[in-house]
């Protein structure tokens, strides 16, 4: 299904690989313009390249408030307009931990990736779209944050959080011609979740009722939708894709 994203500009972060990368390539393919960030910054340039001329990479901690503001207006500069944010930065931090062992820096520096990242980039670009009163944000969150993932304190609290944090700003902003959802996915296989211990994947793997890993081909078809012209009017909303995980 064409979602027409004509002359509209992207912001994704975390869009140097999996989920973020995936999302990109399908709305360049539908016509955006997108501006990729992330924090290792010959990945994101290699990834823009990878989109052709319509994609532009730049380095970016997605923690440091500075960074964020200088970026968000470097791409306004250059293309001119700001439609939409899809905050696909994301860490697990330490897993397979029980609250008793968990360092507390590492809980500290998932929250500032997971948690500050939404919130520092989705108020940067706010101000472009509430000029042109209309916008669509999108924070990837996780099943994680619905249900708790035990053995992982840190990531699960602080997906919650991208949710509460989607609630309130699609509240505020409903009125705007800005929407402000959220996507909880369960397992999708990219790299970061190969990373993990294989204990911690097969725990999250045997909740799902379909017995496997979600596909990037399928989170970037559902980001598209909610981030398209076409959904108008759902807005403070965390969308599934847990393959029958989380039927509420």
């Amino acid at each position: 299904m064409s979602m027409d994203f004509e002359n509209q500009v992207v912001i994704i972060t975390g869009g140097a690989n999996g989920i973020g990368f995936a999302i990109a390539k399908l709305l360049v393919n539908q016509g955006a313009s997108v501006a990729l960030v992330d924090l290792q910054k010959a990945a994101v340039q290699k990834a823009a390249r990878l989109l052709g001329e319509k994609a532009a990479g730049y380095q970016l901690d997605v923690t440091d408030e500075a960074q964020v503001k200088e970026v968000v207006n470097k791409i306004a500069k250059k293309f001119g307009r700001i439609d939409i944010l899809i905050n696909s930065a994301g860490t697990t931090g330490a897993t397979n931990v029980k609250t008793h062992e968990v360092d507390f820096e590492n809980f500290k520096f998932v929250f500032a990736v997971n948690v500050n990242g939404c919130f520092l980039t989705s108020r940067a670009v706010l101000p472009f779209m509430l000029k042109q009163n209309y916008g669509r944000i999108l924070h990837i969150a996780s099943i994680a944050g619905k249900e708790g993932n035990a053995g992982m304190l840190a990531y699960s609290a602080s997906k919650a959080a991208v949710v509460g944090l989607t609630k309130v700003q699609g509240k505020e902003y409903a009125e705007t011609g800005i929407t402000v959802n959220a996507l909880a996915p369960a397992v999708i296989r990219t790299a970061m979740v190969d990373a993990l211990p294989e204990e911690q994947v097969k725990y999250m793997t045997d909740k799902i009722p379909m017995k496997r890993c979600g596909t990037l081909e399928e989170i970037a078809n559902l980001a598209a939708y909610i981030v398209s012209p076409k959904a108008s009017f759902t807005t403070g909303f965390t969308f599934d894709m847990t393959g029958g995980r989380a039927t509420y």
